[in-house]
């Protein structure tokens, strides 16, 4: 399993960005997947995450009517539109795989990407 975050940047207050995860060794249509983000000096936190069919979400409430995840199947690949960014969501995002959705996240669980920065500063 490999997963390849890309789309983080610097950006202004207010500003959108949008995170891709590349997905590879796994069929990626049939499982869930999410985000996760750890901002500096703090733990880990779920983002979002969306179940195989793109049918069900789930967003941490900081992020939500802000953030959209998406996913296409067919590509084998995992989107996080991020708009209305604000300071607070400065951290490096992480695609993951086979996450414990129910339970604080933790690198050691499940298939962790390399993560992307995201800085929202003016």
């Amino acid at each position: 399993v490999q997963l390849v975050e890309s789309g983080g940047g610097l950006v202004q207050p207010g500003g959108s960005l949008r995170l891709s995860c590349e997905a590879s060794g796994f069929s990626f249509g049939y499982y869930a997947i999410g985000w996760a983000r750890q901002a500096p000096g703090k733990g880990l936190e779920w983002v979002a995450f969306i179940f195989g069919d793109g049918g069900e979400t789930w967003y941490i409430d900081s992020v939500k009517g802000r953030f959209t995840i998406s996913r296409d199947n067919a590509k084998s690949i995992m989107y996080l539109q991020m708009d209305n960014l604000k300071p607070d969501d400065t951290a490096r995002y992480h695609c993951v795989f086979g996450g414990n959705w129910y339970a604080p996240p933790r690198k050691n669980d499940g298939t962790w990407g390399q993560g992307t920065q995201v800085t929202v500063s003016s």
